[in-house]
């Protein structure tokens, strides 16, 4: 019980670390400017040596997507603890919903210079890209094995319908500057109107076993 006390620790305290990072460099590019800002700028600013920057993130552009990353993570370990009884819908439905919480409560006041610093930088559109493109094949995995009964091409549809709505209303009310509520509210509209394409598909409403 302590190993898994302690280990619990050290993976609440790295984690911290990791957003103290993310935090301290969207602040800092908001105040100074993306390419002003260097690495050893963000490492003083969130109190960690540049050294342990880089035990979390390759460089500089990749702390722009940390918490795409991070989200993206929590939705594949949602996925995979599909509860007895419950339909692949309502698993990916509760997925989306914990997701939907950590994006209007956590890093919130970075959104709009997170947007913005991607939409401005062709070099940081191109990663933004591929990220999708990962995150799209990631979440069609994870459908899969959910509901093996499904084809793959209604895998590929669901998983850019999910996760393209999703990240198209969370960049128009970052780019806005829309408050957490109006956020959530929008979100819960993205999301009703996914589940209503989704329930037309008949392995996605069928109890796993």
């Amino acid at each position: 019980m302590p190993h898994v006390e302690s280990a619990g620790l050290r993976e609440r305290k790295k984690q911290r670390t990791r957003q103290a990072i993310f935090a301290a460099a969207l602040r800092l590019f908001a105040e100074r400017g993306y390419d002003e800002t260097t690495i050893a700028d963000i490492a003083a600013a969130a109190d960690v040596s540049p050294r342990t920057f880089f035990a979390y993130f390759p460089s500089k552009e990749d702390v722009i997507f940390a918490e795409i990353d991070d989200r993206l993570a929590e939705v594949q370990q949602r996925l995979a603890r599909r509860a007895s009884g419950e339909t692949p819908l309502e698993t990916i439905r509760q997925s989306v919903v914990e997701v939907m919480q950590a994006l209007v409560t956590e890093q919130g006041e970075h959104g709009p210079v997170q947007v913005r610093l991607v939409l401005e930088r062709p070099a940081l559109q191109a990663r933004a890209l591929q990220r999708m493109h990962e995150a799209q094949q990631e979440v069609q995995q994870r459908i899969r094995e959910l509901c093996p009964g499904l084809g793959e091409i209604e895998a590929v549809a669901i998983a850019g319908m999910a996760v393209g709505a999703m990240q198209a209303v969370v960049t128009h009310c970052r780019q806005g500057g829309l408050d957490p509520g109006t956020t959530r509210a929008a979100l819960d509209r993205a999301l009703a109107i996914v589940e209503s394409g989704l329930r037309s598909v008949p392995a996605l409403n069928e109890p796993i076993p």
